[in-house]
């Protein structure tokens, strides 16, 4: 697993389906429920008539989080929900990025921000050492 500026990130060896039922099983684990999904592939295919590989974007909410981040910074509605991308990565293997709640603490000095930043960012990484197998690895 990686960690990007932004992401967190993991590349896996299990196929683009059965990694989205995984991702969004341990979100619920996680606490965190998905309001909206987009489907990358769809959506190009019919307003643009590209084919592109799998690809879908889940909007992760924990609503207690999201309260905090929102009565401490309104301007955090911009960040939220957080993005989880599943992405086809081609034999077999499928990649998962999450933007890092960390990266929110680093747009605003406000100390809530940072504790519902580190609370989300420990749950999300926990869901991605879950999925790969890896503890530690996030740091």
């Amino acid at each position: 697993m990686n960690t990007t500026d932004f992401t967190l990130t993991a590349t896996i060896a299990a196929s683009y389906h059965d990694t989205v039922a995984r991702v969004r099983e341990l979100l619920g684990e996680a606490g965190f429920g998905v309001l909206t999904e987009i489907d990358i592939r769809a959506t190009l295919k019919a307003k643009l008539d590209e084919d592109v590989p799998a690809q879908v974007i889940l909007g992760a909410c924990r609503p207690q989080l999201a309260h905090r981040a929102l009565q401490a910074e309104p301007r955090m509605a911009t960040l939220l929900p957080c993005n989880v991308v599943v992405a086809d990565a081609g034999e077999g293997r499928t990649r998962v990025e999450v933007l890092d709640p960390g990266f929110m603490a680093t747009l605003t000095a406000g100390a809530e921000v940072a504790e519902v930043a580190a609370d989300a960012r420990v749950r999300l990484t926990g869901m991605m050492e879950a999925l790969t197998g890896q503890t530690g690895a996030i740091r």
